[in-house]
C-alpha cells in the first residue's frame, strides 16, 4: 500500500505550486483584453493618452506575465516526477491538451508579446494592435487547453480502459476537447480573471484619483476598467451557474457536499443559504433555506431530484463492491490477456473499477476488504463538507461585493465625476485583493471537491503518485515555496514601484512623477 504521508505530501507540492501560479494567472487573463481595448481606442480616435495607458499598463501586464510562465512551468514537470503513475494510467488522453497548448497557444503567445513590447516604432497602429489581440487570443487558448484537460480531470468522456495496455486511452478526442465540464469551467475561469484585471486597473486608477495625480490619465483608466468589470462580473455570475448545473450533471457528489445537503429532497430541491455542518452527526445542526433554488440551479427543472449524501453514499457503496469484481478480474487479465472468463467479468463490472480501487488504500488485496475497510473507502468518496460548504459561499459573497462595486463605479462614470466621490475611490483601493481571494477560493472547491480521484471516479488519488522519499518531497516542498516565495516578493516590488510611479514611468514628459535624468542613469 502507498504510504498515506506519500500521498499528502504529493498533494501539498501541487497545491502549493498551483495556489502561487494562479496568482499570475487571472491577472494576465484579464489585463490582456484591457490592453485590446485601450489600443483600440487610440487607433480609433488617434489620442495619445490611450497609446500611454496602453504602455503602462501593459508594463505591469508584462511582469505579471513573466512571473506566470515562470511558476507555470514547474507543475508540468511534475506530473512526470511526482505523479507518474498518473501520467501513465492517463498520460494518453491528459497529454494531448498539454502538448497542443504548449506547441500552439504558448508559442503564440510568447511570440506576440514580444512584438507588443518592441514594436510600437516599428508597425504601423493597425499592425501593432492586430499584435496585441493576437497575444489576448493566445493567452485565452493557453487558458483553453489547460482547462481542457482539467475538465477531462472533473468528467473523464471520449476515453475507455483498456486491459491490453493496462491503461486509459482516448476514442474521441472531440468529445474531451467539447467536454460540457471544460468548456463551462473555461469561460467561469476566464471571466473570472478578466474581473481580476479590471479590478486591478480600477483599484490603482482609485489611487491616482485619491492623491489627485495623473487625473485624466487615472480618470479614462478607472472608467475603461469599471465597463469592463461590470460586464466580466456579470459574465462570472451567469456563467458560475451553468458551471454549477454541469457539476451536478457530473459530479453530484461535488456539488452534494458544496450544498451539505445530507438528505435527498423531494423535488426541486432548497437551497441552504447558510447552514452549519455536522460532520459527526452527518446533518446540519441549523439551515437557512431557500425553496426551490437549488433544484432550479442544479437540475433546471422542478421535477427532477438531486441525491443527498446519504444516498450517494449507498450507491457509491454498491459500487464499490461491483468495483471488486473489476478489479480481481483486471488482476487475472494481467497475468492472462486471454483469459476468457475475466474478460466477461471485467466487461460486466468495468464502470466500477475506479470505485474498487478506492480499497487499494486499505488493502492490497481487494478480496479481502472487511466490512471496516468498505464502509472508510464509502466515506472517502465524499469530500469533508464544511470547508466545501464555506468556501463555496465566501467566494459567491465576495462576487456580489464586487458586482456592486464595479456597478457603483460605472454608474459614477457616467452621472458625475467620480473624483467627488471619494469613499469610492477608497472601496475600489481596498477590493483589490478581493478578486484573487475568490479565484483561490474558486479552484480550492473544483480540485478538492474532486478528492478522492485524481480522475473522477476513475483514478483515486493515492494511486497516482510516484514512488518517492518522504525526505526528498520535504526538501523540494521547502524549495519551491522559497523559490515561489522570492518570485512572489519581486513582483510585487516590480508592481508596486511602477504602479506609484505611474505612467511618469513611461518617460514622456506628459506625467508627474517623471524620472529625473541622473534617476534614469
Amino acid at each position: 500500500m502507498i504510504s498515506e504521508q506519500l500521498v499528502d505530501l504529493s498533494r501539498l507540492q501541487f497545491l502549493v505550486t498551483a495556489m502561487y501560479h494562479f496568482l499570475f494567472v487571472p491577472l494576465t487573463l484579464g489585463m490582456v483584453w484591457i490592453l485590446v481595448i485601450m489600443e483600440s481606442v487610440y487607433v480609433m480616435t488617434g489620442k495619445v493618452v490611450w497609446k500611454d495607458m496602453t504602455r503602462f499598463w501593459g508594463k505591469l501586464f508584462g511582469i505579471n506575465f513573466a512571473l506566470g510562465v515562470t511558476t507555470g512551468i514547474t507543475m508540468e514537470f511534475q506530473f512526470g516526477t511526482n505523479w507518474a503513475y498518473y501520467s501513465h494510467y492517463v498520460g494518453d488522453i491528459f497529454g494531448a491538451p498539454l502538448a497542443i497548448e504548449g506547441l500552439m497557444a504558448f508559442f503564440l503567445e510568447s511570440t506576440f508579446i514580444g512584438l507588443f513590447f518592441f514594436g510600437w516604432d516599428r508597425l504601423s497602429k493597425p499592425q501593432h494592435l492586430m499584435v496585441t489581440v493576437l497575444m489576448a487570443i493566445g493567452t485565452n487558448l493557453s487558458a483553453l487547453w489547460i482547462l481542457v484537460a482539467n475538465g477531462w480531470m472533473q468528467n473523464p468522456v471520449g476515453a475507455e480502459f483498456s486491459y491490453d495496455t493496462m491503461r486509459m486511452e482516448m476514442v474521441d478526442f472531440w468529445s474531451v476537447v467539447f467536454n460540457p465540464d471544460a468548456q463551462a469551467k473555461f469561460v467561469h475561469t476566464v471571466s473570472a480573471g478578466y474581473v481580476t484585471g479590471a479590478m486591478f486597473v480600477l483599484s490603482i486608477s482609485a489611487f491616482y484619483l485619491l492623491r489627485k495625480r495623473d487625473v485624466e490619465f487615472a480618470k479614462r483608466s478607472f472608467r475603461a476598467a469599471a465597463a469592463f468589470g461590470l460586464a466580466s462580473v456579470c459574465s462570472v455570475i451567469v456563467l458560475g451557474d451553468e458551471s454549477g448545473y454541469t457539476v451536478g450533471e457530473a459530479q453530484q457528489t461535488k456539488l452534494a457536499a458544496m450544498e451539505a445537503m445530507w438528505h435527498t429532497d423531494p423535488a426541486p430541491a432548497p437551497f441552504n443559504l447558510v447552514a452549519w455542518p455536522n460532520e459527526a452527526e452527518q446533518k446540519n445542526d441549523w439551515e437557512l433555506q431557500i425553496p426551490y433554488v437549488m433544484g432550479l440551479i442544479g437540475t433546471r427543472s422542478v421535477t427532477h431530484t438531486m441525491p443527498g449524501i446519504h444516498d450517494i453514499k449507498e450507491r457509491n457503496r454498491e459500487r464499490i463492491l461491483s468495483g471488486v469484481n473489476a478489479v480481481v478480474a483486471l488482476e487475472s487479465l494481467r497475468k492472462n490477456r486471454q483469459d476468457a472468463a475475466a474478460k466477461a467479468t471485467f466487461e460486466a463490472h468495468k464502470a466500477d473499477l475506479g470505485f474498487g480501487l478506492l480499497l487499494k488504500r486499505y488493502t492490497d488485496d481487494v478480496r479481502a476488504a472487511s466490512p471496516e475497510m468498505v464502509e472508510k473507502a464509502v466515506h472517502d468518496t465524499v469530500p469533508a463538507v464544511t470547508p466545501m460548504f464555506w468556501s463555496f459561499r465566501f467566494m459567491v459573497g465576495l462576487g456580489f461585493l464586487m458586482l456592486a462595486l464595479f456597478s457603483l463605479a460605472f454608474l459614477s462614470t457616467l452621472k458625475v465625476n467620480c473624483m467627488q466621490k471619494p469613499w469610492l475611490l477608497r472601496w475600489a483601493l481596498w477590493m483589490l485583493p478581493v478578486p484573487w481571494i475568490a479565484s483561490e477560493l474558486g479552484w480550492f472547491v473544483a480540485e478538492y471537491g474532486r478528492q478522492p480521484w485524481t480522475i473522477y471516479g476513475v483514478l483515486p488519488t493515492h494511486l497516482s503518485v510516484s514512488n518517492l522519499t518522504v525526505e526528498s518531497l520535504y526538501a523540494s516542498i521547502a524549495g519551491f515555496v522559497a523559490f515561489y516565495t522570492v518570485l512572489a516578493i519581486v513582483e510585487m516590488y516590480l508592481m508596486v514601484r511602477f504602479a506609484k510611479q505611474g505612467p511618469g514611468s513611461l518617460g514622456t514628459g506628459r506625467y508627474d512623477n517623471e524620472p529625473s535624468y541622473a534617476d534614469a542613469h
